[in-house]
């Protein structure tokens, strides 16, 4: 089966078709950078690098073009940054290396092309005066806002009549406007706020027209791909749909995903709603890993129900597949000739985790086929049913299928002199039955974070986290 992905904008799974063969363009609407990043960030970033992880495993990593930006500029920076008495860049520049620590602690991948709002500015004004020029914009007391009602499909993607429309999150109220949802392009200069030279004056862009800008420089127009949290659907998403459409005439993106949000009591985690917890909160209590491994439980297009217990059992999964890894590193026997089941398993897994994740970026499917496999090597590696070339190979092949997941447990090669040194001390102590001795040894490791194992292959060693 092709590639199917779930595209909002036709309500339906369809196959993936990169509008150039074989490249793959992509952008994800970022952070607006006004604070620390909390457990949706996360979801959103980790859901987004799976799936452009496999378009990498698919395409190639060369081949995919992946855009992210930072906000960094709109009212919330404004509004924190007036509040701690500093500028709108210092609040960034303060909080965007938070983010990257934070987005690198889960194991994301930078982005191809990273951009933040401010560095294009004139891309911005460019396309405010295209749709002045063609009709689309009017003046309203310094600020140019987009008239809606002259934009036939708006409401295309999230499905809302524009007879509906209510004025909804980020849309300024002004009794005013032609219509409740007309948004604001260009804000005219106001005391306190940052400002750039513009053909309307001095002013700032509106925050839709700075993901269209971004995009539209760095992918061209239309583009394969656009992603977000469902709650940009409307009207971040469904405004620059418009603008850019509206000032060149040709579809803006063909493929929209959305991931769900990340839920407390049922109900949506976010900063406006005071019910969330920071990624570093998080990290204090459980592995970045584990929160990555979380994400991955559920559907990127789900909710997914924040739970420590659910944590805690991530945890225990990393620590199955890290003893599932040694046990393979370590793996020895006599036996030279291969009895031929390695191979229908390592083909099994392959096809599994390609019909999970071919089927819209399924993880739970793929996390399912990857512990199918770990139940069945281990079986094998217990009945000594392979070769140590076997294992090897195996090893190599599960390290592919987690440039996608990247959630395999890195596992230590080596310890210092001194350790291996204790580790011949208490083989040499057990030989001897010299049990008291071999304790002792052991205990003295665990408390420097070496936990022993004693197995078929000898005894094995792992750090504990």
């Amino acid at each position: 089966m092709p590639l199917q992905a779930y595209n909002t904008l036709t309500r339906k799974k369809e196959p993936f078709k990169p509008l150039t063969p074989g490249k793959i363009t992509m952008y994800l609407c970022g952070p607006t950078v006004y604070d620390f990043a909390h457990l949706g960030h996360g979801r959103s970033a980790v859901a987004f690098d799976v799936i452009r992880r496999y378009l990498e495993y698919v395409y190639g990593e060369k081949n995919v073009t992946f855009v992210s930006n930072y906000t960094d500029v709109d009212d919330k920076m404004i509004n924190r940054a007036n509040q701690e008495k500093i500028t709108v860049k210092e609040l960034a520049d303060r909080i965007i290396p938070e983010y990257q620590k934070d987005y690198e602690d889960l194991g994301v991948k930078p982005a191809t092309i990273q951009t933040k709002a401010t560095e294009y500015i004139p891309q911005m004004i460019e396309i405010v005066q295209l749709l002045e020029k063609k009709g689309f914009a009017y003046n309203l007391n310094g600020d140019l806002y987009f008239e809606i009602e002259k934009f036939k499909n708006y409401g295309k993607l999230s499905k809302q009549n524009q007879k509906e429309l209510l004025s909804g999150a980020r849309v300024t109220i002004d009794e005013k406007k032609k219509h409740p949802q007309d948004f604001a392009l260009w804000k005219s200069e106001k005391p306190g706020e940052p400002s750039w030279d513009s053909p309307w004056g001095k002013g700032r862009p509106g925050w839709h027209i700075e993901c269209s800008a971004m995009s539209r420089t760095n992918l061209g127009q239309p583009f394969d791909i656009h992603g977000g949290g469902m709650d940009l659907i409307f009207p971040h998403h469904e405004d620059e749909i418009a603008q850019s459409e509206a000032a060149y005439d040709v579809p803006f993106c063909t493929t929209w995903l959305h991931n769900g949000f990340v839920t407390l009591d049922k109900e949506k985690m976010s900063k406006s709603l005071g019910n969330f917890f920071t990624l570093k909160d998080i990290f204090k209590q459980f592995r970045p890993q584990a929160v990555r491994y979380f994400f991955l439980t559920a559907h990127y297009r789900n909710p997914i129900e924040f739970n420590k217990d659910q944590l805690a059992q991530a945890e225990n999964s990393l620590k199955r597949l890290q003893d599932f890894l040694i046990n393979l590193t370590h793996y020895k026997t006599p036996d030279t000739k291969s009895k031929g089941l390695m191979k229908p398993l390592l083909q099994t897994l392959k096809n599994d985790f390609e019909a999970a994740m071919d089927d819209d970026f399924d993880t739970v499917r793929a996390l399912a086929a990857l512990f199918t496999f770990v139940k069945e090597i281990n079986k094998g590696l217990t009945e000594k049913a392979f070769i140590e070339k076997e294992t090897q190979t195996a090893f190599s092949v599960l390290q592919k299928f987690d440039s996608v997941l990247n959630i395999l447990p890195k596992l230590e090669t080596q310890v210092t002199d001194d350790v291996e040194a204790l580790i011949t001390e208490r083989n040499q102590a057990r030989a001897a039955k010299n049990w008291k001795r071999s304790d002792e040894i052991r205990d003295l490791l665990l408390n420097q974070g070496i936990v022993l194992e004693d197995t078929p292959q000898g005894t094995l060693w792992k750090k504990t986290t």
